[in-house]
């Protein structure tokens, strides 16, 4: 089993298309890696595989290793950044044109579940987060079974659920949080997602979609809100064209001072210029960094404590 030397699964999990949990996983991810842990990232949505984009490594392709697959490289670890190495494995890297589409039924769907899950070379690895399609069809339930047969309690230390803040997608996402009731995965918590809007030419932050809806459910099924997280356009912008996040004076998110930029700067057009770093760098600048180092470390706690009571 190549999850043998994995020693925490977390699960990021939605009953709701299109509420962001590639964008949910690849922060995780991120954040994880700069508190200094090593993190793999599986990506199982089969029909639309995201993370290779996220990550910028769409053109990167798998090398087949004696007993299975190595995992795509996003980053090397650097100790004395105190940043963890990022690994990634998706069946986009599979794919022989990105817009291929994979018309699968349910049975070669779930194998191809399972081979992710016996066929990865992760190594030793301290977080595993894989990232599911929206429902609860068969490549959740071929996930959750493999995993529960064939992973120790520790491993599994549960699911971080993704939803917006209108009550359209909320509906949909209790379906989910129900799903987990009933296999006896473990909810380590909440993130309400597109909370919010921040605006690239002010200092403006608007709940377009409302808030307080992730929170609310969350009350409702006595689980914790890990936190809510605004749109941010430069994120995006970071993501599809590799530059670093830069805000106006007085941006303010979440309370916290992001300004980057001064007025000269704006003037100028200093914010086109493209940075040459590694992503984990450039998110270092962008306004949700702190928004997720304060998800992170909630995710870190609920996981060592799932450990302690199982």
């Amino acid at each position: 089993m190549s999850l043998t030397k994995v020693k925490h699964i977390v699960l990021i999990l939605s009953g709701k298309g299109g509420v962001g949990k590639s964008s949910v996983t690849t922060q995780l991810a991120l954040s994880l890696s700069l508190a200094g842990h090593s993190v793999g990232v599986l990506d199982i949505d089969l029909t639309g595989p995201s993370i290779p984009r996220m990550f910028g490594i769409e053109d990167s392709k798998v090398t087949q290793a004696p007993g299975g697959w190595l995992p795509i490289p996003v980053h090397e670890a650097n100790p004395s950044a105190g940043v963890g190495a990022l690994r990634v494995m998706s069946l986009g890297f599979l794919l022989p044109k990105r817009g291929d589409a994979v018309v699968w039924r349910g049975p070669k769907k779930t194998a191809m579940v399972r081979q992710f899950l016996t066929d990865v070379l992760w190594g030793e690895m301290d977080y595993l987060l894989i990232d599911t399609p929206p429902g609860t069809s068969d490549e959740h339930i071929s996930l959750v079974e493999t995993l529960l047969k064939d992973t120790t309690p520790e491993q599994l230390a549960g699911a971080v659920v993704v939803t917006t803040p209108q009550a359209v997608a909320t509906a949909d996402v209790r379906k989910e949080l129900n799903f987990c009731a009933k296999t006896g995965v473990k909810v380590l918590g909440v993130v309400e997602n597109m909370s919010g809007f921040v605006c690239p030419n002010c200092s403006e932050c608007t709940h377009i979609f409302m808030q307080g809806g992730g929170r609310a459910m969350a009350d409702d099924f006595g689980i914790k809100l890990l936190g809510s997280v605004p749109i941010d356009p430069q994120f995006l912008v970071m993501i599809e064209t590799g530059k670093r996040p830069r805000y106006p004076a007085g941006t303010l998110v979440n309370g916290q001072d992001m300004s980057t930029l001064t007025i000269q700067d704006t003037t100028s057009g200093a914010d086109e210029t493209r940075d040459p770093g590694l992503l984990v760098e450039k998110y270092k600048d962008c306004s949700l960094a702190p928004v997720f180092k304060s998800i992170t470390d909630e995710v870190i706690t609920a996981v060592e404590q799932s450990g302690t009571s199982s």
